[in-house]
């Protein structure tokens, strides 16, 4: 489970976030890519927008429930 204590500070405000347990498969930019982008020099994905409609939230979900490594939360500040 990622940790909203440890997440990347790139991560725009709000639910959605990745944390350092990053290992930068792609899974999350593949599933929902107007949300999640690489930060090229860290090598490490974040979420760079925050889905408003349910469908967008939905895709961002499918990421989180993807991720290998549990880096994506959805109990980020709004």
């Amino acid at each position: 489970m990622a940790d909203k204590k440890d997440k990347r500070p790139d991560n725009a405000a709000g639910r959605f976030y990745v944390d350092s347990q990053c290992i930068d498969c792609d899974l999350c930019r593949e599933t929902a890519p107007k949300f999640f982008t690489r930060n090229d020099d860290g090598g490490y994905s974040y979420v760079f927008a925050q889905p408003t409609e349910q469908e967008d939230v939905d895709k961002c979900m499918e990421a989180l429930e993807g991720c290998p490594v549990d880096a994506i939360g959805k109990d980020g500040d709004a």
